[in-house]
């Protein structure tokens, strides 16, 4: 491949200099598999002469005069290139390969302690795998996952308040509500405030600051527990940049958004660092009763040191330390409309809300060191700790006069039987002062651990070897320290009437201590490739209950409980390659999830099956693949974002079967003749079907009773995303649509009750950019938009409207 471009730019060459008389530097920039690279900076430092490489990834810097030059390469989410090139004793037709910046330490480092390896090794999975480059997420700038996770196909996503701030993802029909079901990362480190104890994701990594996603599904990822039946999400942070690096990207739009982000970093002999800050706002798209703020405002800082060894040591080592803190300020509620309000304004919010907010801060330390022996041995050892608190103050129950308080969600289903506190929750004056009940959802979250990496390869004949364990200790734990409030509504107005003792609702803390080891043997045979592995998961939880009447915690009332198991996970995957560019994978792994802390709780298992193709080739990338599973217990959670009552809890579902199928396209068409253009194409559809086998009574509101057949709840048969765009040297403009089908909002069969229907629904992106000069773009982008009024979710209190038609503009620079 490269000798073709290479010649294809030598003739090109040739022609545009016949009859001339001067020097030039030319060439070609491919990545690592040796495919062209478009629109990558070429330029010579010192002279202002720059150009861009063209659809072949051709470049040509011409009237140079014959002396030294240092010729820089550059492109977003690729390591820069720098060299001397001397005219004209040196030959001036060059070839240069520029690898992903996924990562800031050596090659094997890289593989093993990513998911995927980046595109240069995403082929070679012997299983489901996707990567999202940094070129990728730049495309549309969105700060919002679902919007970016909605490009890979077995993603299940219920959106919430529009933003993407709390997002709720499952994979394969493991369950949306709050990430709880997904192993979650960030560099490879679990990030969800307490993943054992208390894994729904009210924290999530701000996925505006990063420059790479990773996702694993099937039996490649038990690798990465311990949540291992529907799949892995890893977010590379950015990486330590080989030389200095600078940007700033500064944007605004509809809605009072704002975005600005910033980075600068450099890298040494012997280290490097980078600095980083996401900075993210909107005054929100809803409408209070009587006026009010509905915005947020979430603020990121990153900074990452590294000192090592030089790169040609004899043996690599390096220590890297990472520091990070988030916070965040959201004017957000559960409290959502009724059918016909919400037909009347979508976007309404009622006078109950009012005081309803959310503050967060989290705050993550981690230190790792690497070293490689030699050239078949590297070690990793990361010693971790992530902190998280948060406070959502916000609208739980409603009374009229002295009966008892009932959940506002009862309310909103049912207006005309509860017309008295409806018409409190729309700003009529109540009669009672302790009329609306607000609880302050006060917790602090702890995840801290160590844990290691080892992996030896070796050759043998013709047979390539890697095995590879795997370690970790974790602590996790989840302290509640809650109270309620009552208020009066007077004439729309929320009056404080009585402020509840810290601790009176809610006063106890749950840890979980884990010990989970995993070994991997992956075995290379020419055409085949096997990756069997075995996963060791043991969990010990215990919890003390302090009670509602002893804040000061003296232990007077405490009740302890406790729970633990221990589980082997074993899993199998196979690839085979069936020409050049054709593979074929299959595995079988079972799936886990740990049972929480109710004794009565049992783990998640499950076996699951898949089976896929992919097609690799100059242009195309093609994978489709069926997958089954077979759960033997399924856990529900009682989480009141899913419409529960909160506590956490996990509770035994019993058997379930979900199965479906999986398509993604990537392709990027380049025609002669056409100045330079080329036209990415990504499709990605996903079927899926669950029902429960098992008939119960659950015990959070949203699932009710259950029946075996029972459709599973916020699961779509179809989904479907098509984005095209045109790329150009100096500009691109791409658009993104999006299907997703008709869902239930609780369990059941047959036709979908008109209360119970999540609406089919189809939203349109667009963005563009233009490059100003070498290192400055213009940037514009516009989700949903034909502004499409649908409902995303009828939990946890009433339906709730997806983001409405907004636009973002602003300038990139890239220094």
């Amino acid at each position: 491949m490269k000798a073709l471009l290479l010649s294809i730019c030598l003739i090109i060459s040739s022609l545009s200099s016949f009859s001339q008389e001067y020097y030039a530097i030319e060439g070609v920039v491919t990545d690592q598999q040796g495919q062209p690279l478009q629109g990558i900076d070429v330029y010579v430092e010192g002279i202002n002469k720059g150009t861009a490489t063209n659809r072949n990834g051709c470049f040509k810097l011409m009237s140079l005069s014959p002396r030294a030059y240092r010729l820089k390469v550059s492109g977003i989410g690729y390591v820069a290139h720098e060299e001397v090139i001397s005219l004209p004793e040196q030959s001036q037709l060059l070839t240069i390969t520029l690898k992903e910046s996924l990562y800031e330490l050596p090659e094997i480092v890289i593989s093993r302690e990513t998911l995927t390896g980046g595109s240069q090794f995403l082929s070679d999975v012997p299983g489901a795998a996707h990567y999202l480059s940094a070129k990728q997420l730049d495309k549309f700038a969105y700060s919002d996952i679902n919007r970016i996770l909605r490009n890979i196909p077995g993603i299940n996503i219920q959106e919430e308040e529009g933003f993407g701030l709390r997002p709720n993802i499952g994979m394969r029909g493991s369950g949306v509500e709050r990430s709880s079901k997904i192993t979650l990362m960030e560099d490879g480190i679990l990030a969800a405030p307490a993943p054992y104890t208390a894994p729904a994701a009210y924290y999530f990594p701000t996925v505006g600051r990063m420059q790479g996603v990773e996702v694993r599904k099937g039996s490649s990822q038990i690798k990465y527990g311990p949540y291992t039946t529907g799949g892995a999400i890893n977010f590379l942070s950015t990486a330590i940049p080989q030389q200095l690096f600078a940007k700033v990207n500064i944007m605004g739009g509809n809605y009072g958004r704002r975005v600005a982000h910033a980075a600068i970093g450099q890298s040494f002999e012997h280290g490097g660092f980078v600095f980083e800050t996401y900075q993210n706002s909107a005054t929100g798209f809803k409408e209070l009763d009587n006026g009010g703020p509905t915005g947020f405002v979430a603020q990121d800082y990153l900074a990452k040191v590294r000192i090592n060894t030089s790169a040609d040591a004899r043996v690599y080592q390096a220590l890297t330390f990472k520091i990070a803190q988030a916070t965040g300020d959201a004017d957000e509620t559960y409290l959502g409309l009724t059918e016909s309000d919400f037909a009347v304004n979508p976007f309404r919010r009622y006078a109950a809300s009012q005081v309803d907010n959310i503050k967060t801060n989290h705050k993550q330390y981690m230190l790792k060191y690497n070293i490689i022996p030699s050239d078949h041995i590297d070690v990793s050892i990361s010693a971790y700790r992530n902190e998280f608190s948060r406070n959502w103050y916000k609208l739980e129950r409603i009374r009229f006069d002295a009966s008892p308080f009932r959940p506002v969600s009862d309310v909103l289903e049912d207006p005309n039987t509860f017309a008295n506190e409806f018409s409190i929750l729309t700003g009529a004056t109540s009669p009672s002062p302790n009329a609306l009940l607000v609880r302050n959802n006060n917790r602090v979250y702890l995840s801290q651990g160590v844990q290691s990496l080892a992996g030896f390869n070796f050759t043998s004949g013709e047979m390539e070897h890697d095995i590879e364990l795997g370690l970790r200790y974790h602590f996790d734990e989840e302290d509640r320290y809650q109270a309620d409030d009552n208020y009066a509504m007077n004439n729309g107005v929320l009056q404080l009437s009585s402020k509840g003792a810290p601790g009176s609702e809610s006063n106890r803390i749950t840890n979980a201590k884990a010990f989970a080891a995993y070994l991997q043997y992956n075995f290379q045979w020419g055409k085949l490739h096997a990756l069997p592995g075995l996963r060791y998961e043991k969990i010990d939880l215990q919890r003390e209950d302090f009670g509602k009447t002893d804040p000061l915690r003296t232990g007077a009332a405490l009740v302890k409980s406790a729970n633990a198991t221990d589980v082997w996970i074993p899993g199998i995957g196979f690839e085979y390659a069936l020409g050049t560019f054709a593979k074929a994978f299959a595995g079988v792994h079972r799936g886990f999830a740990p049972p929480g802390i109710a004794e009565s709780a049992e783990p998640e298992k499950s076996i699951n099956y898949e089976l896929g193709a992919r097609i690799n080739r100059a242009g195309l990338n093609l994978q489709s693949v069926l997958f089954f599973n077979d759960y033997q217990n399924l856990l529900g959670s009682d989480l009141a974002a899913a419409g529960g009552g909160g506590t956490g809890d996990q509770f035994n579902a019993g058997e379930a079967i979900i199965y479906g199928a999986e398509f993604e396209l990537n392709y990027l068409a380049a025609f002669p003749n056409k100045n330079g253009f080329t036209f990415p194409l990504v499709l990605a559809y996903t079927f899926t079907n669950g029902e429960f086998g098992s008939s119960f009574a659950a015990t959070n509101e949203d699932w009710g009773s259950v029946s075996s057949g029972d459709q599973l709840p916020y699961l779509s048969n179809h989904q479907l995303t098509a984005n095209a765009g045109v790329d150009h040297r100096l500009f691109n403009v791409n658009i993104s649509t999006k299907y997703v089908g008709a869902m239930r909002a609780t369990p059941g069969t047959g036709n979908i009750a008109a209360n119970d229907l999540i609406d089919a629904n189809f939203v349109i992106d667009v963005s563009g950019s233009y490059k100003i000069s070498k290192a400055v773009s213009a940037f514009v982008s516009v989700t949903n938009l034909t502004d499409q009024v649908y409902i995303v979710a009828r939990r946890p209190a009433g339906v709730r409207p997806a983001m409405p038609r907004t636009f973002l503009l602003g300038i990139k620079a890239n220094l």
